[in-house]
C-alpha cells in the first residue's frame, strides 16, 4: 500500500472531513477526495460511509485506521530515537504524574533537570487518570500503585506517608484532637470527586475509627488535592495530606501523631521500547537519585 495515501487517510479520519484534512496538508478538498477514492479502488473496499454530516468509518476503514495509527506511532518512536544521542539527551519528553506529586514534589525539581539537560523539553501532564503509555499518551509516569501491565518497566521511588494536618489558626480556635474519637467534634476536610478509590480512601478522616456505614460528616469535600491543602493551610479544618507537601509548611501542624496513618508506594514507569531513549534514561536516573537521597 502507498504510505502517502495511508497517511492521507489517517489525517482525514482525525480531521473528520476532506476539507479540514486538506487544509492541514496544504491540498484542496477535491484532491483529498480523489486520492481516498483511489485508495478504496486499490483496496477494493469502501473505507467511509459518506453522509451530509460528515464521514463515518466502515468496518474496513476501522481496520485500516488501527493499522495506520500503529504505523504512525512506530514511525514517531523511530524518529525520536534517531534524533536522540546517548551523550546528549534531546527532544520532547512527556511526563505524567498525579496532581499532588506532580504539582509539588516533581515541579520543584524540574528546573534542576532542565538546567542539566537544556536540549530536553518537558511536557508535564498532571492527572489522576493513568494515561496509556503503550499508546504514547505519555513517555514516562510517576504512579502511586504498582502497574499491572507486563510490558512496562517499573522502578520503585519512595514511600509517601500521609498524616492528618491542621493549621495553627484552626488549633488556636478549636483545639487539637488528641484521640481518634476527638475528630467527632472537629471540622473535617476530604478529597472527593472523580478520583481513584485508593486515593479517596487515603483522605477519609470521616471513616477513621468509625463504622464505614456511619461516617462522620465532612465540612468540606473538594475534588482537587492542591485545593484541599490550601483549605487545611487556611484553617478550614483538619484534613489528610502527604508529608512531602505539608511537613515543612510553617502554617500547619501534624495532629494525631500517635495514630497509624496510611502510606503509598510511588513508582517510576515507562514502556519497554523507551528503555534505550536517552532522555528517558536521563529523567529516570535524575528522579531515582532524588528519591534515594530522600530529597523532600
Amino acid at each position: 500500500m502507498d504510505w502517502d495515501k495511508i497517511r492521507l487517510f489517517y489525517e482525514v479520519v482525525n480531521a473528520g472531513n476532506f476539507t479540514r484534512a486538506g487544509e492541514k496538508l496544504g491540498v484542496n478538498q477535491s484532491s483529498v477526495s480523489r486520492q481516498i477514492s483511489t485508495l478504496e479502488h486499490e483496496l477494493k473496499v469502501p473505507l467511509f460511509h459518506r453522509h451530509p454530516r460528515g464521514l463515518v468509518l466502515t468496518e474496513h476503514g476501522e481496520l485500516l485506521f488501527r493499522a495506520a495509527q500503529d504505523m504512525r506511532l512506530r514511525l514517531d518512536e523511530t524518529r525520536q530515537r534517531l534524533t536522540d544521542t546517548s551523550e546528549r539527551p534531546a527532544g520532547e519528553l512527556k511526563v505524567t504524574a498525579t496532581v499532588g506529586i506532580g504539582g509539588i514534589w516533581l515541579a520543584r525539581r524540574i528546573t534542576e533537570f532542565l538546567d542539566r539537560y537544556p536540549d530536553v523539553q518537558i511536557q508535564l501532564i498532571l492527572t489522576n487518570d493513568e494515561l496509556d503509555l503503550a499508546m504514547r499518551e505519555a513517555d514516562i509516569a510517576i504512579r502511586l500503585r504498582r502497574p499491572a501491565q507486563p510490558d512496562l518497566i517499573q522502578r520503585r521511588l519512595f514511600t509517601i506517608q500521609y498524616h492528618a494536618y491542621a493549621a495553627h489558626t484552626y488549633i488556636e480556635r478549636f483545639g487539637e484532637p488528641e484521640r481518634i474519637e476527638d475528630l467527632d467534634k472537629h471540622a473535617l476536610l476530604c478529597l472527593g470527586g472523580d478520583q481513584p478509590s485508593f486515593i479517596l480512601d487515603l483522605h477519609r478522616l470521616t471513616h477513621l475509627g468509625r463504622d464505614p456505614k456511619d461516617p462522620r460528616p465532612a465540612r468540606l469535600v473538594v475534588n482537587d488535592s492542591l485545593a484541599l491543602r490550601q483549605a487545611i493551610e487556611n484553617g478550614a479544618g483538619i484534613g489528610m495530606a502527604p508529608d512531602y507537601a505539608m511537613s515543612t509548611n510553617p502554617k500547619v501542624k501534624q495532629v494525631l501523631r500517635d495514630v497509624e496513618m496510611p502510606s503509598l508506594e510511588s513508582y517510576l514507569v515507562y514502556p519497554e521500547e523507551m528503555r534505550s531513549v536517552a532522555r528517558v534514561q536521563a529523567f529516570r536516573d535524575f528522579l531515582v537519585a532524588k528519591a534515594q537521597r530522600w530529597d523532600f
